[in-house]
């Protein structure tokens, strides 16, 4: 299994902003049939080195997260969204062990 982890800072980190990227993020779970989990979580410490949200998926191996980064809903509705909205993010990739 392969743990995917994106951390996004938003251009507009309100709390509004923040809910409704994770409703979008969310919204994956019965949309990608890839994912055998994924949790979505928003920062409440809001420190200098925080970033907004976190963003962890599952999958079986590097096929599943390649095909995950060409499947149609997370490029037509997730990726179009978070990169209209965000400032940056930063990616893990790691096999659980």
């Amino acid at each position: 299994m392969i743990k995917h982890i994106v951390c996004f800072k938003l251009k507009d980190p309100s709390q509004a902003n923040c809910e409704q990227a994770k409703e979008i993020l969310l919204s994956m779970d019965g949309n990608v049939e890839l994912l055998h989990g994924i949790e979505v979580g928003i920062d409440f410490l809001h420190s200098d080195r925080s970033y907004d949200l976190i963003l962890e998926v599952l999958l079986d191996d590097e096929k599943a997260l390649d095909a995950y980064q060409q499947h149609p809903y997370h490029v037509s509705v997730v990726k179009k969204h978070m990169h209209s909205v965000r400032e940056t993010s930063v990616a893990v990739d790691y096999y659980l062990d």
